[in-house]
């Protein structure tokens, strides 16, 4: 149903692929929690960039979120799609990116996934925290708070398992 969602409302074929590939990962990573809820992580990663039917700047996911509420989707997905951008967004960060003042930081397991899903997967393609890194240094300013929640994600969901 989120694909042909997606399809509706005119979701470019490469960013259903990145949907695609981010809830295989997401079901990858929660695979390892026997308290994940896998049917809201499906449906908030396949989701989660459906804001880019509308634009590719960052408010995609306030425009995902005004989407999937108009077909009914429930709190816990809007959350999820409002939370995916980075590895989170401040209160104080928002307001300088033109997003509505508030906090835009993964709460939930799920949202937890979701979110560092979609920061493993470039494209189509898994790519390691490492490579995440590298990319945010060149692509955002003053990129060290972001980094550092980026690192927390990855303990808390990978790194906890690869021991």
């Amino acid at each position: 149903m989120e694909i042909e969602l997606l399809k509706k409302e005119h979701t470019p074929d490469n960013v259903i692929e990145h949907c695609i590939a981010v809830c295989r990962k997401a079901m990858k990573i929660a695979a390892n929690f026997d308290n994940a809820d896998v049917d809201l992580i499906r449906k908030g990663a396949l989701l989660h960039d459906i804001g880019r039917s509308k634009t590719h700047d960052i408010t995609h996911a306030i425009e995902g979120v005004k989407i999937a509420e108009k077909y009914g989707y429930d709190q816990d997905v809007l959350n999820i799609i409002e939370r995916h951008i980075g590895a989170g967004i401040t209160e104080s960060e928002s307001v300088g990116l033109g997003l509505p003042k508030k906090s835009y930081v993964p709460q939930t397991l799920e949202e937890k996934i979701v979110a560092h899903a979609d920061n493993l997967v470039s494209g189509s393609e898994e790519v390691d925290i490492d490579f995440v890194i590298r990319k945010w240094k060149r692509r955002i300013k003053d990129s060290e708070d972001n980094i550092e929640r980026l690192i927390e994600l990855d303990n808390e969901l990978i790194k906890t398992f690869e021991e």
